[in-house]
């Protein structure tokens, strides 16, 4: 099973409509999708129509006996499971923190269930923490939306520093920033698009529009792909998701 979180230091910049609608265009290419979202917010699991609650919160989640089975929901949509938020994850670091190797414990919950799923999407809120170090022990690749604005730039350069001065024990997950809410009739983003792509050759090519048909996916609890299946939108997403699975199965 391949690791994937979409991370960013920043918040509001895309990471939980990438999560749902890579993780929905995975299933409908055949993979058997696991999304765990790691969000006290629950956006992800707002949008895939799955009650908010972790029977005995993240404390017994990370517990000496906890298993993430117990937890896995089903969606909509054959073949793509779910893991809960609620708002007990507020406290993982606080639950992580009384561990041994607490930077291990989630990619040992993640091994116990390798065997059903072909991709894991680890949904991760804003913050450099215990919790995102553990996240790190887990993902093969961190997936990074990044907008075209200066502050969403420099937390991609505090990310790969960070990464670069190693993440514990193992090597560092891989680094895939991509463009995220981009509108190209604006010349500033036109610019720092071009900027971004020369200074980081790493960055992937499809860029993710700034579009009111991803704002929709509040209202339908979807992903663009269910109701707008030819908007420029989805396509972005699914030529999104062909280039990360390249890279995750490479």
């Amino acid at each position: 099973m391949k690791i994937l979180a979409t991370y960013s230091i920043k918040g509001g910049v895309g990471k939980t409509t990438s999560a749902v609608n890579l993780a929905h265009s995975a299933a409908l290419q055949g993979a058997r999708v696991l999304v765990w979202d790691l969000d006290p917010q629950g956006a992800a699991t707002f949008f895939f129509r799955v009650k908010p609650k972790l029977k005995g919160g993240s404390g017994r989640l990370v517990g000496a006996k906890g298993a993430l089975a117990a937890h896995v929901r089903a969606t909509d949509l054959p073949g793509l499971h779910l893991v809960p938020a609620d708002f007990s994850l507020r406290h993982l670091d606080l639950h992580l923190d009384g561990r041994k190797r607490p930077t291990e414990r989630l990619a040992s919950l993640l091994d116990a269930v390798a065997d059903n799923y072909d991709v894991a999407i680890l949904d991760c809120p804003p913050s450099i923490s215990l919790a995102s170090e553990s996240v790190f022990g887990a993902a093969h690749e961190l997936l990074v939306p990044v907008v075209p604005t200066t502050l969403s730039s420099r937390t991609l350069g505090q990310l790969a520093d960070f990464l670069e001065g190693g993440t514990g024990e193992g090597d560092p997950p891989g680094l895939l920033p991509y463009l995220s809410m981009v509108d190209r009739r604006k010349r500033l983003h036109r610019e720092l698009g071009d900027s971004l792509r020369v200074e980081w050759p790493g960055l992937l090519a499809t860029a993710i529009p700034s579009a009111s048909v991803i704002e929709r996916m509040g209202p339908e609890r979807a992903a663009v792909a269910t109701f707008a299946p030819s908007a420029p939108a989805a396509r972005a997403f699914r030529d999104l998701w062909v280039e990360v699975a390249a890279r995750l199965w490479a």
